[in-house]
């Protein structure tokens, strides 16, 4: 049997397919939106962490 047969007689599994895409969606969108409103001079600081020796 596919794995597809065993999908089909779960009910309400269509509902965990729209629910991981709405997650996945909001997520990338407030990443996006956090992207864009941090300053560029925070991401500076950010990426020289790993090279300070302090």
């Amino acid at each position: 049997m596919k794995f597809i047969n065993y999908l089909e007689k779960v009910s309400g599994v269509d509902i965990f397919g729209l629910t991981s895409l709405i997650l996945f969606f909001l997520f990338f969108s407030i990443m996006v939106i956090w992207v864009f409103k941090t300053k560029k001079k925070s991401f500076q600081e950010i990426s020289r962490i790993p090279l300070d020796n302090n």
